[in-house]
């Protein structure tokens, strides 16, 4: 199954950013777009997730097209469908990481995965406001938020630029893994070559094109 197509994008601000860019991805496969910060890896993210309108082109989200969506579909389908984790966290900062992931389960209707707390290595300090975390500790609790939901479709920007190597790919492994079992997606941005070279595809934005490496 398709669950993400991206047909002829052209984006951009006050100068081009990128033109004619076209994708898809089908359920259990991720992508990487890799390439120089300001190149607009961030920005087609944001268009592919349905969060920002392209100047030009379509996406498709599980065969629907979002700009022929109503508003209320949109707020189901990326409270539903789509998982967001940003490099930001943008975590509820009076909550508690555990209460983090129960507003998650919440609004899902899903269980908090205890499992997923302690591979992410969580566990400690769950209990904790998250304004107590470290940086790499919310960054781990941002992930857990997002794969409670169940998504079905990933989009991951610089998800592990704060943790060290070897957790980043501990990361990527709950990741892959959560592709296989769930048959979803992933978009990843990252600068991290590494970490783009486990994915299905990969891609570089260079020059206002995207090409396949």
């Amino acid at each position: 199954m398709t669950l993400l197509k991206a047909i002829s994008l052209s984006h951009h601000f006050d100068y081009p950013l990128f033109e004619d860019v076209s994708l898809s991805l089908d359920a259990g496969e991720s992508m990487a777009i890799i390439g120089v910060s300001g190149s607009g890896k961030s920005t087609l993210m944001h268009i592919l997730s349905s969060l920002l309108h392209p100047i030009k082109g379509d996406v498709e989200l599980f065969g629907n097209n979002v700009y022929r969506m109503g508003d209320k579909e949109l707020v189901k389908l990326r409270r539903n469908d789509l998982g967001m984790i940003y490099q930001n966290h943008y975590l509820f900062k009076g909550f508690s990481a555990y209460e983090n992931l129960e507003v998650a389960a919440l609004l899902s209707n899903q269980a908090v995965d205890l499992g997923l707390i302690e591979r992410l290595g969580i566990e400690r300090v769950i209990n904790q406001k998250v304004t107590e975390l470290s940086g790499g500790q919310q960054q781990r609790v941002s992930i857990a938020r997002v794969l409670t939901k169940k998504p079905r479709l990933i989009f991951a920007d610089e998800p592990t630029g704060n943790l060290d190597h070897t957790t980043a790919m501990e990361v990527m492994e709950i990741f892959e893994e959560y592709l296989a079992h769930h048959q979803a997606g992933m978009v990843l941005v990252t600068h991290d070559e590494t970490l783009a070279s486990r994915c299905t595809y990969r891609y570089r934005m260079q020059e206002g094109t995207l090409k396949q490496v």
